[in-house]
């Protein structure tokens, strides 16, 4: 009469939990028996690969081919991985995700490619899976067969014994890397919301020419076009002179858009004088009283200090809009590597991040390249936001 076994449930972890063992060989048992006299043959296999191109690539690092052959090297361990994890799981139940595939780097050519996989830190953790499972399988693979053949009336035990040890070394070497995966996941999110911003900006920029500069344009091409007109028919009048002055003030708007235009994609000042004297220029177009403080030795890269800056700008823009200040502050400096901003206000407070005023978007494109950005306003005031950007120097071609 065999025991009863104990069906499978769920660990705390959504894994199934492996069945309990019991005298009779069940489906389980039979299963784990496989997968234990297999190792020999896989880990035999994983040993001979790990070995010898570790060997190969190691000895030949002084030679061009020694770094790139270390490379496949890494890229075959994680096809070996692959492998392993899916006869964990067709044979002992055993469900563990497939590590994300290494991010492809645009441009940077076939030393950054082969740099990014000596660095993979999914391949050299199954090499060392492969360098140290050869023991172990030698030793299970002869513990299984001598327990079928002599100990078999304790066989379901033993094999549950083995394989926890196999299950608890592909969960720990083979499994994602946490830190890794979390980071490419926030990589691939950061990218949607750059593109996103990208493509609203050139949505907004071509919306400014055509409702703004063009339609001045067009409108000053036809009033010229009637006043040739009206020069050819020989009536140089006062209704000619009045045409031509019109037109003169369409150049004139036309332009003052452009030169708006060209200050919201990049302003001037900032690519010219720097990240104070941009913000000196924008505390002086804004409808508040605005003190602007910028404590910089250098300057930072072109990207970061526009970011800075196009932040600082959306800030002023909220307080002349939303906040009903009389006075505000922006406060710029360094420390260490990060770039701090502050902008203050006296305002009414209630500036949330879901408010709709356009805060959620700002932490959006801020958290996009590593930085940092918080809002304390309670009602009635005052406002404070922050912001932290990751600090990157200048290249000296830019600085000279």
């Amino acid at each position: 009469m065999s025991t009863p076994t104990i069906a499978s449930g769920t660990g705390t972890s959504g894994e199934p939990t492996p069945r309990r063992p019991g005298l009779a060989f069940e489906g389980h048992t039979w299963r784990e028996v496989g997968y234990l006299l297999t190792n020999l043959p896989c880990t035999l296999l994983g040993f001979v690969y790990a070995l010898t191109m570790l060997a190969l690539g190691g000895g030949l690092a002084v030679t061009v081919i020694g770094l790139p052959l270390l490379a496949l090297a890494l890229g075959g361990a994680r096809v070996l991985g692959r492998f392993e994890r899916g006869r964990a799981r067709a044979l002992l139940g055993l469900r563990v995700e497939e590590p994300s595939a290494l991010p492809r780097r645009r441009g940077g050519g076939v030393l950054a490619g082969v740099w990014q996989a000596l660095r993979d830190p999914v391949g050299w953790r199954t090499m060392l899976f492969s360098l140290m499972r050869l023991p172990w399988g030698v030793l299970t693979f002869s513990l299984t067969l001598v327990g079928l053949l002599v100990l078999w009336p304790v066989l379901p035990f033993l094999t549950r014994l083995l394989t926890d040890a196999d299950r608890a070394m592909v969960r720990g070497l083979l499994s994602p890397s946490d830190e890794l995966e979390r980071r490419i996941a926030e990589l691939e999110s950061d990218r949607g919301v750059v593109v996103d911003t990208a493509a609203a900006d050139l949505r907004r920029i071509e919306r400014d020419l055509h409702d703004g500069a063009q339609a001045r344009l067009v409108n000053l091409a036809m009033g010229l076009g009637l006043a040739k007109e009206k020069l050819a028919e020989g009536t140089a009048d006062a209704t000619v002179a009045a045409m031509v002055d019109e037109a003169h003030g369409e150049v004139k708007l036309a332009l003052q858009e452009l030169r708006d235009l060209a200050r919201g994609i990049h302003p001037a000042v900032l690519t010219d004088r720097g990240l104070g004297a941009a913000l000196s220029s924008l505390a002086s177009r804004c409808t508040v009283p605005v003190r602007a403080t910028a404590e910089l030795s250098e300057r930072p890269a072109a990207a970061i200090e526009g970011i800075a800056y196009f932040t600082v700008s959306e800030l002023l823009q909220n307080i002349s809009k939303h906040s009903g200040a009389r006075t505000a502050s922006v406060d710029v400096w360094r420390t260490g590597d990060r770039l701090l901003l502050r902008v203050e206000d006296d305002g009414r407070g209630g500036a949330r991040l879901d408010g709709g005023s356009g805060l959620a978007g700002l932490a959006e494109r801020l958290n996009a390249v590593d930085g940092v950005f918080t809002v304390t306003s309670p009602e009635g005031g005052p406002t404070v936001a922050t912001a932290e950007l990751p600090w990157r120097a200048r290249p000296a071609a830019e600085s000279a």
